[in-house]
């Protein structure tokens, strides 16, 4: 019999870790709590070193996620996606900015080639980025994979504003910390 159905899950600990009702209203904010997931996830051992969340305009979270690859044994569940899932769900559209705008996408790394394409679809308007893909391969066993030349004026093509290095130092501490405690477990 084939499977007929995905059931991925945050772990549980992501809702003391959340203030849904909070207002995140600086760029720095929200990338920090990004990076407070990632770290978070490692701590609890419950995925890779990356978290992700999506704002709607009003600065407050419609969706936190993290890397939930190995404990869902599957590839596609890399925190922007899941991030994006969830708000999709919650908005009942596949492109985000369709029913709310501006909507904001903070990472705690660059998208690798995977997340870029689902950011292009995902209908984001901001992308706030703290470590980059070449801090994720120094720091981590991770390959981001392969991305467009000028992947930021891809996505500023497509009305994506890209923010990056917020918080980069911070994002750096997780991910290095992450590679030396035997990383290559996600």
């Amino acid at each position: 019999m084939l499977h007929a159905q995905v059931h991925l899950t945050l772990p549980v600990w992501i809702h003391d870790a959340v203030d849904s009702q909070h207002a995140y209203t600086s760029d720095a904010e929200k990338v920090a709590l990004a990076i407070e997931l990632s770290r978070l996830n490692i701590e609890h051992d419950t995925g890779g070193p990356f978290g992700a969340v999506v704002f709607g305009p009003d600065h407050r979270v419609i969706a936190a996620a993290v890397n939930r690859v190995v404990p869902h044994a599957t590839s596609l569940a890399h925190a922007e996606n899941m991030a994006y899932m969830l708000a999709q769900q919650k908005l009942n559209t596949p492109r985000l900015n369709a029913e709310l705008s501006p909507i904001t996408l903070a990472t705690s790394s660059q998208p690798c080639c995977q997340c870029y394409g689902a950011t292009v679809w995902a209908g984001i308007d901001r992308l706030l980025i703290g470590a980059s893909a070449a801090d994720v391969e120094e720091l981590t066993p991770f390959d981001e994979g392969p991305l467009p030349a000028d992947w930021v004026g891809e996505l500023n093509k497509r009305g994506i504003e890209v923010v990056q290095g917020l918080l980069r130092d911070e994002a750096r501490v997780v991910l290095g910390n992450y590679g030396r405690n035997d990383g290559a477990r996600y």
